[in-house]
């Protein structure tokens, strides 16, 4: 299984190419004229992200909090799928969780779901049912950008150290699925924010994965030639 994981990861990489590229021109389409001002929906979000940067740089790192929703966020993803979730234990510096049966999505799901991001935006609507919340919107995206960076800065410093959740499933195809997931993730924080919509989205994904579809085709006919030779 471990080399058909690693050729799966092999053929994830170009998905990841069109998702980055993808995102990419989001972002372009996103900025405002230069004769415009900043939308201040786009502030928020980036200023609660700037806020948890100079908090996780500059305070004591919660890491009980992220190992909390590190293992919460397994046992959610399991429970999704039918799993059976007993014995969650959280420490300071790990946790566990007891799941009847796993798959590679509930394993990288802390990876690549930004449990805090998502409770954020469930509580925004859920209490749009009984408040009018959207005088506070800016409030809530600040809170978005807040959370998701905490999940950006946890996901980056965990990976960088030896996980047994990234050994289990192997390094390329773990890392290709993670980066392509948290990818899609930033992209519909775009589309929340901003005037583009999911026929942006969907144009610039099909341009660029037939632009890769091509390059590969032109890339595999040079190789059989080569072969050939």
């Amino acid at each position: 299984m471990g080399v058909v994981r690693f050729f799966v990861g092999l053929l994830l990489l170009p998905l990841c190419v069109v998702a980055t590229q993808t995102l990419l021109a989001l972002m372009a389409v996103a900025q405002p004229d230069s004769s415009s001002a900043i939308p201040q929906s786009t502030l928020a979000l980036g200023g609660g992200y700037a806020l948890w940067i100079l908090i996780y740089f500059t305070l004591p790192r919660p890491t009980r909090t992220y190992v909390l929703a590190h293992e919460l966020t397994h046992a959610l993803w399991g429970a999704l799928m039918g799993a059976r979730v007993s014995r969650l234990s959280v420490s300071k510096q790990k946790g566990s969780v007891t799941l009847s049966k796993t798959n590679f999505l509930i394993t990288l799901a802390p990876y690549f779901f930004p449990l805090y991001t998502v409770l954020v935006v469930g509580g925004y609507y859920a209490l749009g049912f009984f408040y009018d919340v959207n005088h506070y919107h800016l409030l809530w995206l600040g809170l978005v950008g807040f959370t998701w960076g905490f999940h950006f800065t946890f996901t980056i410093g965990s990976l960088l150290q030896h996980q047994s959740d990234i050994q289990l499933y192997g390094r390329l195809f773990s890392y290709t699925v993670i980066y392509t997931l948290n990818i899609v993730g930033i992209g519909v924080w775009i589309v929340l924010v901003s005037p583009r919509d999911w026929s942006d989205v969907g144009s610039y994904a099909a341009f660029y994965g037939r632009e890769m579809a091509a390059w590969l085709a032109r890339s595999a006919s040079q190789l059989y030639h080569l072969a050939r030779q």
